[in-house]
């Protein structure tokens, strides 16, 4: 390994602005155990499925409906 290295001609990271970021959520079992089931089905990691379907909710500008009885 080289004491030194030249970063001059390098480029910047064209992914760097879609890195994630990683929070805590909670979220409960059964929600969990949803998306587990469909990431089996699939083949996708089921964080990778949440996140999709919430990356379409916000795409899509979907609005929690809630009617309190």
């Amino acid at each position: 390994m080289r004491e030194q290295y030249d970063f001059s001609k390098s480029t910047p990271n064209p992914y760097a602005k879609k890195l994630k970021k990683q929070i805590t959520i909670r979220l409960d079992e059964d929600v969990i155990d949803y998306f587990k089931g469909l990431s089996e089905k699939n083949g996708i990691p089921y964080q990778n499925l949440i996140n999709l379907y919430l990356k379409d909710c916000a795409m899509a500008h979907k609005e929690l409906q809630l009617d309190w009885q």
